[in-house]
């Protein structure tokens, strides 16, 4: 086997692996759980696979490679900050209910 076929194949791999994680992740969101459990399901999944298939062109386009990087680093990145301002959001309106129901609860 030559390694352009072998490139070829891994290159494929790691496609179909992070498209099946895409899908893969995307499904819990039609589970009945908490929004933030199936939201981390989703956003874990998703970044994976994204990597994955950055990661499977570049074995095609090894001369793009500093593109994927900064593609790679900006996922990662993006995803982080996502997951920090959503769990955050959640936070912020859990106490403003909490002090709305102590508020009702005082009159």
């Amino acid at each position: 086997m030559s390694v352009v076929l072998l490139k070829e194949a891994a290159s494929l791999l790691f496609l179909f692996a992070g498209l099946f994680l895409w899908f893969w992740g995307s499904w819990p969101l039609l589970e009945v759980r908490p929004l933030l459990d199936r939201l981390h399901k989703l956003t874990v999944s998703d970044s994976l696979g994204s990597l994955l298939m950055l990661l499977g062109l570049l074995i095609r386009r090894p001369d793009w490679w500093p593109l994927y990087g900064l593609a790679m680093l900006g996922l990662m990145l993006w995803n982080t900050i996502f997951g920090y301002v959503v769990a955050r959001g959640v936070h912020q309106s859990r106490l403003l209910n909490a002090k709305a129901q102590e508020l009702g609860d005082a009159s």
